[in-house]
């Protein structure tokens, strides 16, 4: 999928997770939905860090473009040393490394301690990082016509709001690790699920997505889960466009409504 609906699918995800909450009597405070649902739409578009022309690449500049051809590197040297028999051969990483279980869960695991270590400094990086790429993907038309330098200020004016918010007693700084010293660790929990969203939407897509690596499967290590291919469609596509995303939005909207008690 495109940038966009990785990004509404993401946000819609972590409002899903809000309801769910709700529905079991642990209703999240506001601000928790609020960023989360933000994270989690700027962390669906992270697993294209190993293609030079996806959203994120362009997000941060040349720093970006830069990372982009490392992760790329990096995940087709990944890709070879452990592809199996079965698996094709391949001339860059794209939807390898990156589009994993494993790859979601040690991008959130860094983010969480990253929050714990690093205080607010630390918290405020994070922030920053995915509201920039929460922008991207959900604003994309206003943001390609916009300076960066316009972009990168509402994400890092956003970011420092929002940390304040959180901060004050009641708002969700210690939502779900309550323990002292564990303030924001739940932060890392919209990046795992935004990263596993994406992989999800880019297994109904064509070419399918190795969600399951290291997991071999007959005799692939790298095999692109997905549904039937009649049931798939061309990233870009009309049934992305005009099905998917606004479905995507109608089960965000009802999500926020449920996470809030109103429904």
């Amino acid at each position: 999928m495109m940038g966009p609906a990785h990004s509404l699918s993401g946000a819609a995800a972590w409002l899903g997770v809000g309801a769910a909450a709700a529905a079991t009597g642990h209703t999240m405070p506001w601000p928790v939905l609020v960023v989360g649902a933000l994270i989690s739409a700027g962390a669906a578009l992270a697993p294209d860090l190993d293609h030079k022309s996806a959203t994120i690449s362009r997000a941060f500049g040349p720093l970006s473009r830069g990372v982009c051809e490392i992760v790329d590197k990096l995940s087709h040297a990944v890709y070879k040393a452990t592809k199996l028999r079965g698996d094709s051969h391949r001339n860059g990483g794209h939807r390898t490394l990156t589009h994993t279980w494993a790859w979601a869960v040690m991008t959130g695991a860094a983010a969480s301690a990253v929050a714990y270590n690093g205080g607010r400094w630390g918290v405020l990086a994070i922030l920053f990082v995915h509201l920039v790429l929460a922008v991207e993907g959900l604003l994309w038309r206003a943001a390609r016509v916009s300076s960066d330098v316009l972009v990168w200020l509402l994400g890092a004016t956003s970011a420092w709001i929002l940390a304040g918010v959180l901060d004050k007693p009641g708002n969700g700084a210690d939502w779900l690790f309550t323990d002292p010293g564990q303030e924001y660790l739940w932060l890392g929990l919209p990046i795992v699920l935004g990263a596993l969203v994406h992989d999800i939407g880019d297994a109904l897509t064509v070419s399918g997505c190795p969600i399951l690596w290291p997991i071999p499967l007959g005799r692939k290590r790298w095999y692109p889960i997905g549904p039937p291919k009649a049931m798939r469609f061309k990233a870009g596509s009309w049934v992305e466009i005009k099905v998917l995303m606004p479905v995507f939005m109608i089960l965000g909207g009802v999500g926020a409504a449920a996470a809030l008690n109103v429904i």
